[in-house]
């Protein structure tokens, strides 16, 4: 399956067979055939056409199996991703001491959430959005909202990177 002449042939094989297949309809409903196909010839061509199809549904559900374990296997990968930040932004604000309510802006403002609809979200003015959105950038010793995302985004590289050079070893 992992050859790609193999899946080629295979697919040749398969249009052959169709072609075969829709052509003795063709010929046979509109009376196109003045003398008759060898039976023995074409037997041979059924036969042919049979394993063509048989291998185009068991290579097609090898396909579909290997891609539905693929899928499952990257939905698995990125609940461990999400997790792993997660518990990231976790400990960084227990470090920086954040309050409840500077953690739910910090949550909101890492989200990509605009002043407006975090003040919207948490039925607070603007005003303390950014009160509270200072107090976190003070905290966490950055001057705005993209130099606090980037401190999780440089640390998660450098876990990933931590991660590479172990398994290269």
């Amino acid at each position: 399956m992992t050859n790609p002449w193999f899946v080629r042939f295979v697919f040749l094989v398969q249009v052959i067979c169709a072609t075969f297949f829709v052509s003795d309809i063709f010929i046979t409903v509109f009376g196109l055939r003045s003398t008759p196909i060898n039976w023995q010839f074409r037997e041979l061509i059924e036969i042919g056409a049979a394993v063509g199809l048989v291998l185009g549904v068991v290579l097609g559900g090898i396909a579909m199996v290997r891609t539905q374990a693929r899928s499952k296997h990257i939905e698995s990968q990125l609940r461990v991703a999400s997790g792993a930040f997660a518990e990231l932004l976790e400990e960084r604000f227990d470090e920086w001491a954040l309050t409840p309510a500077e953690r739910d802006v910090a949550w909101f403002a890492v989200k990509g959430m605009s002043t407006q609809e975090i003040a919207a979200l948490r039925n607070t003015s603007e005003g303390t959005v950014k009160a509270q959105s200072n107090a976190i950038y003070r905290k966490a010793g950055v001057s705005g909202r993209y130099q606090l995302l980037s401190v999780f985004v440089d640390e998660l590289m450098a876990e990933a990177s931590d991660i590479r050079q172990r398994t290269k070893k």
